[in-house]
């Protein structure tokens, strides 16, 4: 019997890799931009995600049609094979994976032997025993792609039933295509990365993060309209119907007596200027104020139970079932007669809110789902 050589199939090459890296690159970025956009309630991010997954596995489509069809040019061979030997485990499953030796026998090419493997149905092993002749299908170009062929035409069936083949000498080719751990760490690579861009990119938003600090030193503005005015470390600028308060560097809204000093900045006092809605956040107090002359819902700022109001957002903070909470915001308004005070946070495990009366007594709480 002649006997032929077969290259094996080779490891990782260098555009693999590069190929993997790219593709967990992508895969990493779709996936972060997702959940950073229904955490943001971004809708672009939400939509750009699984865009930009698509769009790359319909390049990568577009990349490889023509390798798929000079491929599809060549006809698979068809041959006789022999089970030198096989391995497989123990423990007996419905599909075993059983590891082959073969010795393959083409028509017009000498033999070549070959080491695959295949699962077989456990019910089927004993037609695999070592020293059985079967019917093998391969691409000529690509021998360690060769698979057993479970039911062959009756032609090739009467073939190997009647067939003697003998071990072929020379190497075994192992068919398995090792790539080491070389390719999974270069892929996970462009994962994190990709992930950790997108992440990076979006950091303002998501870690909360003012970019457009107050200054230090603000330099009072007077007009027939709107004034601006400082008191410690906060910078506050007022208009007719709106007032905001940006609290400086290391403070809080819900420092002690931060909030109430705020909002008594704005209504200069005891002038009882009447809101419409109070908004607060980590370093952010917005008031919009009812317009002289127009009858509307509103209530004294300073009405507010300050002092319950840093309770109130730890506690939607620490009980609503909010993994890891980023943002926070708190709003009171009289829309529905009676004040009410909505606190919503936002993490890891999604929204969640919960209201309160007046005095700062909790009335209803909507857990994160």
């Amino acid at each position: 019997m002649t006997t032929a050589t077969v290259a094996p199939p080779t490891g990782a090459a260098p555009l693999d890799l590069a190929r993997g890296f790219l593709t967990g690159g992508v895969v990493g970025a779709s996936l972060a931009a997702f959940v950073l956009g229904c955490t943001l309630g971004k809708v672009p991010l939400i939509v750009a995600g699984p865009s930009l997954l698509a769009a790359y596995a319909l390049l990568l489509r577009l990349v490889g049609a023509p390798r798929r069809a000079r491929e599809g040019t060549l006809a698979p061979l068809t041959a006789l094979a022999l089970i030198d030997g096989r391995e497989m485990p123990t423990v007996k499953e419905t599909d075993v994976r059983v590891r082959f030796d073969l010795t393959v026998a083409p028509d017009l090419a000498p033999a070549f032997r070959i080491r695959i493997t295949q699962d077989v149905h456990v019910s089927e092993l004993t037609d695999y025993r070592p020293g059985t002749v079967l019917v093998v299908r391969y691409p000529p170009d690509r021998p360690w792609l060769l698979r057993i062929v479970k039911r062959p035409t009756p032609e090739w069936e009467d073939r190997a039933a009647g067939a003697v083949l003998e071990p072929a000498p020379g190497p075994t080719v192992v068919a398995d295509r090792q790539d080491g751990c070389v390719w999974s760490l270069t892929t996970l690579l462009g994962v994190l990365l990709g992930a950790a861009a997108v992440v990076l990119f979006m950091r303002a938003e998501l870690f909360g993060k003012d970019t457009d600090a107050p200054a230090a030193q603000p330099v009072p503005v007077t007009s027939s309209s709107t004034s601006t005015s400082t008191f410690s470390v906060t910078a506050t600028i007022a208009s007719s119907t709106t007032g905001t308060v940006a609290f400086g560097p290391g403070r809080s809204a819900l420092d002690r007596g931060a909030l109430r000093e705020a909002v008594e900045s704005l209504t200069g006092g005891a002038d009882g200027r009447q809101a419409l809605t109070v908004v607060v956040q980590e370093q952010l107090l917005t008031v919009v104020f009812a317009p002289d002359g127009v009858s509307a819902p509103a209530f004294d700022p300073r009405s507010l139970p300050f002092d319950r109001l840093p309770a109130l957002v730890e506690e939607a903070r620490t009980t609503l079932g909010v993994d890891a909470p980023r943002t926070w915001q708190l709003s009171a308004e009289r829309l529905a007669g009676a004040l009410t005070i909505r606190i919503g946070v936002t993490g890891a495990g999604g929204p969640a809110s919960l209201e309160a009366d007046g005095r700062g007594v909790v009335v209803r709480r909507s857990q994160a789902r």
